[in-house]
């Protein structure tokens, strides 16, 4: 991965601030898809932007922040296509990408300090999917979504 988006809240301006210097450090190109205001931001608008910038190919991957990481990783996670994992600590960060071949990370401001994120978001991009028994698992969500695609579609007859 050299190329991420990373979206956020108002709760977390300056770990994102910190997050994108820290990557840009690394070599990384950082697309900023959040706020940079600390006036209240609904963080559902940043991840559906990342999700989408993650799905279609514009970057490699994503990292959203808001105050507990759940609240943004939700709504990134309703765009089909999208694994969206909330990890406070690095060893999930790992497994999310080894097993679930995550493709966003998600973590709170008002959970994690600073270097606790660094120390998560370096373990997620080292990471590499090990494929195998975690692909049929990995596919198994992506039918999951499927199916509900073509349930909605027969609902509404589109």
């Amino acid at each position: 991965m050299k190329k991420l988006a990373i979206g956020n809240d108002h709760t977390a301006v300056e770990m994102k601030r910190e997050l994108i210097a820290y990557l840009q450090d690394k070599g990384y190109q950082v697309i900023n898809a959040g706020t940079d205001s600390p006036e209240s931001f609904a963080y559902p608008v940043s991840g559906y932007r990342v999700a989408k910038m993650v799905v279609s190919g514009e970057v490699d991957g994503g990292i959203l922040i808001c105050g507990t990481g759940v609240g943004i990783s939700l709504a990134a996670n309703k765009v089909d296509g999208i694994r969206c994992c909330v990890c406070s600590e690095p060893y999930s960060a790992k497994l999310s990408k080894q097993h679930n071949n995550s493709n966003i990370i998600a973590f709170g401001a008002r959970v994690i300090g600073t270097e606790m994120a660094k120390m998560i978001v370096d373990e997620w991009l080292q990471a590499e999917f090990q494929g195998g028994r975690h692909q049929i698992r990995v596919d198994m969500i992506m039918e999951i979504e499927q199916t509900q695609k073509l349930k909605a579609a027969e609902e509404t007859g589109v």
